[in-house]
């Protein structure tokens, strides 16, 4: 059994990956800022720890992932909202994450971005958007150079339909739809499968099942 640190662990994808990840004999450990939280994550297989993001430095989070095998950053202000919260989450919570996973000696790291964020932003783009768009990429820069056994995963619109265990994976494809629930299911296969390190993917829905669909990419 692994310990899985899960930064945003309350977060829509989190907490798909914390029922997963216990439902395969793993051990997750949902990261939040809110203790009101933790009955509910604890009831979907979570060990809770408190961490706030934005207000913890590099050594509070060094602290939560004390014992952990692996990090999985699921954080996100999402592409709306406040701008700042786009630099100091997205963006400042990944990095963070990751000098935090070098000082107490992780090595993988699994990150959560979007589809298409190495794609320039239009001029006529809103604020938010353009903000959320360059803190993943940032993010996702950040996490390459790092050394770490690194995956990062690039969803394309997500939904909360039942998810049905087949996607399409790929260093690029086609724009679409994923539920949520497999984005969860395809970051927990990456995470048995080492093949995975050093890659980076688009992800949407199709036909591949998840497992196949990782192993071949």
């Amino acid at each position: 059994m692994s310990q899985i640190a899960i930064v945003g662990g309350n977060g829509k994808i989190a907490r798909h990956v914390i029922a997963q990840l216990a439902a395969s004999g793993h051990q997750p450990v949902a990261l939040v800022r809110n203790p009101t939280y933790q009955h509910d994550l604890e009831q979907l297989g979570a060990q809770v720890r408190l961490l706030d993001i934005e207000q913890h430095d590099v050594e509070h989070f060094a602290a939560s992932f004390a014992e952990c095998d692996a990090v999985v950053f699921a954080a996100g202000g999402g592409p709306d909202g406040n701008i700042d919260r786009k630099r100091t989450v997205d963006l400042g919570g990944s990095l963070k994450s990751i000098e935090a996973a070098q000082q107490v000696g992780i090595n993988r790291f699994v990150q959560i971005s979007a589809i298409n964020v190495d794609e320039p932003v239009p001029d006529d783009a809103e604020p938010v958007w353009r903000a959320y768009v360059e803190a993943k990429r940032d993010a996702d820069i950040a996490l390459r150079d790092s050394g770490l056994d690194w995956t990062i995963l690039r969803p394309g619109r997500l939904t909360d339909d039942d998810g049905n265990g087949r996607v399409t994976l790929g260093d690029s494809v086609e724009r679409g739809e994923i539920p949520r629930a497999d984005v969860a299911a395809v970051v927990v296969a990456t995470l048995d499968q080492p093949s995975s390190i050093g890659r980076q993917w688009d992800l949407v829905g199709g036909q591949t099942p998840v497992d196949e669909a990782v192993a071949s990419a």
